[in-house]
């Protein structure tokens, strides 16, 4: 079989307005396409499982199987594609959580255009990608400090909940966005508040706001 002459792309979101916005910003490159496109996690493996692709564009907060047991999900799939995390969510508190879960990169949905298609071919190419800002950020961190940030220590999964507790979400509101039962919120809760040594939900709350993951 021959190889295609484009990289072939399925976009992963569940806004139709947001994938029509990618097709668009990208059918003006000759080597990038559109070949797909999913509004679910379920709906992203039942297509790999049918068609190729050389890079999915996935949304972290997806209906159903969300962004990280989607990416875990692909991963299990040969070959898999590369995957680029295309998100709303702040980079600099998301995009290490994703790489250590086996993203190639991570772009903001508010970056311009050529941005993404760079992105796109940096990770079609077998390369990481995240932005410059990200990286300077990282480099300042490994600089000037040998202490990783205790949120840095969490899983993938543990900081998306972090993050929720953070911005003051309740177990139920948590459970229902990450499809998980609230029991399994809860103990992943106690679980992170014994990790970072917190006693409550205002201490972990207090710490992202000092650190600025929130305002």
């Amino acid at each position: 079989m021959t190889a295609p002459d484009h990289v072939r792309i399925l976009v992963a979101d569940s806004h139709p307005i947001v994938r029509l916005g990618v097709a668009d910003s990208i059918h003006t490159e000759p080597d990038l396409k559109v070949t797909g496109e999913a509004a679910s996690g379920d709906e992203v493996i039942s297509l790999l499982r049918k068609h190729q692709y050389d890079v999915i564009l996935l949304d972290i907060a997806m209906p159903g199987k969300n962004g990280l047991d989607t990416l875990h999900a692909i991963r299990q799939i040969e070959p898999a594609p590369a995957v680029l995390i295309f998100s709303e969510y702040p980079e600099s508190l998301y995009a290490i959580s994703m790489l250590r879960a086996g993203a190639k990169g991570f772009i903001s949905k508010s970056d311009p255009p050529a941005a993404l298609t760079g992105a796109i071919r940096r990770v079609a190419s077998g390369n990481h990608y995240l932005s410059d800002a990200t990286l300077n950020q990282l480099v300042s961190q490994v600089t000037l400090s040998s202490d990783r940030p205790m949120h840095e220590t969490l899983s993938a999964r543990e900081f998306q909940i972090f993050y929720r507790i953070a911005i003051g979400q309740d177990p139920m509101q948590i459970a229902k966005e990450l499809n998980l039962s609230a029991k399994t919120v809860s103990s992943y809760r106690s679980g992170i508040l014994q990790k970072m040594g917190f006693g409550s939900n205002a201490d972990l709350i207090r710490y992202a706001i000092r650190v600025g993951i929130v305002k």
